[in-house]
């Protein structure tokens, strides 16, 4: 029985180290070409969605560019653009007002990071955090607070304000944080 034991032992310090591999293995991504200027690569099982199912999960006066969807439709990565008089010059203050928009939207926002980074040659505005909105209704029926992982990030290209979201429920958040991370290096805008 020792000798078992003893022939176990030395493959058991692998294991932590395999599963730590695993964990940093770059996920499958899929080229898209979203406009003629615009290319991202998003993960192999997240499927475009149809116009109308855009348009129930994302009401709003202007529809997105697009938005992909894991299978379970619980994890999405949207684009949209719009009409903007900002300039690449104003990336720093653009940071300081979409902080601030965020903190007013959510009850609670944690920060990961907020920056101006370099992707493909482009500044993009970078914020991540995990958002809190809770329900403030009063009475017996409330539901309980809603938390998800988010990674945005802005560009402007000529007069248009281009908006990348990544978003997951907070459970799901060291599954698609690489991800996110992977989908929004993976941005080429012309």
């Amino acid at each position: 029985m020792t000798t078992s034991r003893n022939t176990l032992r030395p493959t058991l310090w692998l294991l932590p180290l395999l599963l730590l591999l695993v964990a940093f293995v770059a996920p499958n991504l899929k080229k898209v070409q979203v406009a003629k200027n615009l290319t991202v690569s998003v993960p192999e099982d997240f499927q475009p969605l149809p116009d109308d199912a855009i348009a129930s999960k994302y009401p709003a006066a202007r529809k997105p560019l697009a938005v992909f969807s894991n299978p379970a439709g619980r994890v999405d990565f949207s684009i949209a653009n719009k009409q903007t008089t900002f300039t690449d010059r104003d990336y720093a203050l653009l940071l300081k007002v979409y902080e601030s928009n965020l903190q007013r939207t959510y009850t609670k926002v944690d920060f990961i990071s907020k920056d101006i980074r370099t992707v493909n040659k482009r500044d993009f505005v970078v914020l991540e955090f995990v958002s809190t909105l809770t329900d403030n209704r009063r009475g017996r029926e409330m539901m309980a607070p809603l938390k998800r992982y988010q990674l945005m990030q802005y560009a402007i290209s000529g007069d248009q304000l281009y908006v990348f979201h990544f978003n997951s429920p907070i459970e799901e958040q060291k599954q698609y944080q690489p991800v996110a991370q992977a989908v929004m290096q993976s941005i080429a805008l012309k």
